[in-house]
């Protein structure tokens, strides 16, 4: 049985950001709070996850302000509410999302990485 991080594509990297999703055009964006990012996904905290495999159009900006990033999302893994230990939420892949949105992911990412590193 292997590990759950050894599924995982790419690092993942504390985040908390408010992230706009819907999963119909005709609703309403729902608002919740990231936990993590990677350049491949995120994990959004909620108690009303989506079902494993639902595809959520998703928006979230910097904290500045800067850029919208915006695209279509999956949902590949589901923590129901009430699990010891675990946060409830939905792991989220990134599908489909423009260069720009990606760019700024990875630029996200590497900013947190650099963060990491101890300092000489």
């Amino acid at each position: 049985m292997s590990d759950e991080s050894d599924r995982r594509k790419a690092e993942r990297y504390t985040l908390t950001l408010l992230v706009q999703y819907r999963f119909n055009t005709f609703e309403d964006f729902l608002a919740e709070y990231s936990v993590n990012i990677s350049a491949s996904g995120m994990f959004i905290k909620t108690d009303s996850p989506r079902e494993e495999n639902s595809m959520l159009y998703l928006q979230f900006s910097l904290k500045d302000g800067g850029k919208l990033i915006e695209g279509m999302g999956r949902v590949v893994r589901v923590n129901p509410p009430g699990e010891p230990g675990r946060v409830a939420g939905m792991g989220i892949e990134f599908v489909n999302f423009d260069d720009e949105s990606m760019l700024l992911i990875e630029e996200i990412c590497a900013h947190r990485a650099a963060q990491r590193l101890p300092k000489s």
